[in-house]
């Protein structure tokens, strides 16, 4: 007899310990949108004609060279005797072609030009958004203020579990 009396009593423990939830509605006092900021980065890009200065150089003459060659080789073909008279001929032709050369190309330094040209800038432009997380609920159930962040607005209720257990 005594074990069954203690067998009921530990059974009694464990559904008092076990206590049974239900669902009620709460009344919403308050529902409070709550904020993320997010940036999201874009490339911005702009094409623009920029100039540039480029140096051209002329066409050398060689009509200077030529002339002053033969000139130089005549001259040279005048002094000297012999085999001298081949090195004088060769070495006039060759400093009569530098100086025809010099004083025909010696003005001749080219020009300057602008040339327009397409270029594209681009960035990094951080666009700022604000976005709902969630919600920030004020609820009544039963005289007490309680507070829960929620995924969704609930409305003007609230369903909510009711859970009671003893204190032991």
């Amino acid at each position: 007899m005594k074990r069954i009396a203690l067998l009921s009593l530990i059974a009694a423990s464990f559904t008092v310990a076990q206590a049974e939830s239900f669902t009620d509605t709460a009344r919403v006092r308050s529902v409070e949108p709550q904020y993320e900021r997010i940036s999201t980065p874009r490339k911005e890009c702009t094409r623009e004609v920029v100039t540039e200065t480029r140096h051209i150089e002329e066409r050398r003459s060689y009509g200077g060279a030529v002339v002053g060659g033969l000139a130089g080789a005549v001259i040279g073909n005048q002094v000297g005797k012999g085999h001298g008279r081949e090195a004088a001929t060769a070495l006039g032709a060759v400093v009569g072609a530098m100086t025809g050369d010099r004083i025909d190309n010696r003005d001749r330094g080219g020009y300057y030009e602008e040339v327009p040209r397409e270029i594209q800038r681009c960035r990094t432009v951080e666009d700022w958004e604000s976005r709902v997380t969630g919600y920030r609920v004020t609820y009544d159930y039963r005289g007490q203020q309680y507070t829960a962040l929620m995924p969704d607005n609930p409305g003007k209720t609230l369903r909510v579990r009711v859970s009671v257990d003893p204190i032991e």
